[in-house]
């Protein structure tokens, strides 16, 4: 056991225009054996600011949320691939934890829970139904993951057992609700490029259903009421976010 190798991890993060929650993020992540930033379309000082972090900083421009992704985990070159996103902080005891648990570990994936913030508020239920997540599957044997081609949410190829780390993952999601509007028409419109590519948008009635029924998912589910009014707002957006997508879709060209 003695003589038993080193597993390096490789942290990853992928960004876009991120120069004021950039260098918070990164600084986090010295534990790392290597540290890999992907760029996409910045147009901010992301790049002087990860340059002065790591080596391993690659610009692009990407259309698919998921490509962009699946370039960044091809640049890392350790066992383990831990995924970072820039409004997202690893703790000194997360760190320490994944550290121990990929040396534990031959193979598969660790999902990561979050401690969900808007503002300077903690939210931790309700979360779900395309509109942010309580646990995500962030730190990964290499070759065990791999993101779908979709713009927005995209979906995952999984390889190998999973388990799951005690510590949380900080998540800075939205400033204020003026951000969480902004984000939810991001979120569509990108959404709704999706359904124009898949030629299938579904139907007016079917969207609206969902609606209803993400709502009562995020809110009584999933326990959104405890958060009182930020409980709420999570549970409304979730609910618009599938008719709105398809409103889109339907109406507009781009």
């Amino acid at each position: 056991m003695g003589n038993a190798k080193h597993k390096s991890i490789s942290a990853l993060v992928v960004a876009h225009n991120e120069e004021t929650q950039l260098a918070e993020c990164l600084k986090r992540l010295s534990f790392a054996d290597q540290l890999v930033v992907v760029l996409d379309k910045c147009t901010d000082n992301s790049k002087l600011i990860a340059s002065s972090f790591t080596e391993h900083v690659i610009e692009g421009n990407w259309d698919l949320e998921g490509d962009r992704r699946n370039v960044g985990i091809q640049a890392c070159d350790s066992d383990w691939i831990l995924e970072v996103d820039s409004d997202e902080r690893v703790s000194t005891l997360l760190a320490s934890e994944i550290k121990e648990a990929i040396e534990q570990t031959e193979a598969g994936y660790f999902l990561i829970p979050f401690d969900n913030y808007i503002g300077e508020t903690r939210v931790r239920y309700g979360w779900g139904a395309s509109w942010g997540v309580s646990a995500a599957p962030r730190l990964f044997r290499k070759g065990h993951k791999r993101w779908g081609n979709q713009r927005i949410h995209p979906s995952l190829e999984l390889k190998g057992p999973r388990k799951q780390l005690e510590n949380r993952m900080v998540h800075l999601v939205d400033k204020n609700i003026s951000d969480m509007i902004q984000r939810l028409d991001r979120y569509t419109t990108a959404r709704a490029a999706d359904l124009r590519s898949s030629c299938d948008i579904g139907s007016f009635g079917h969207n609206v259903r969902r609606m209803f029924s993400r709502f009562w998912k995020c809110y009584v589910s999933r326990r959104g009421y405890r958060e009182g009014p930020y409980g709420f707002l999570n549970a409304l957006f979730a609910g618009l976010y599938p008719v709105l997508s398809y409103l889109k879709a339907r109406l507009e060209k781009n």
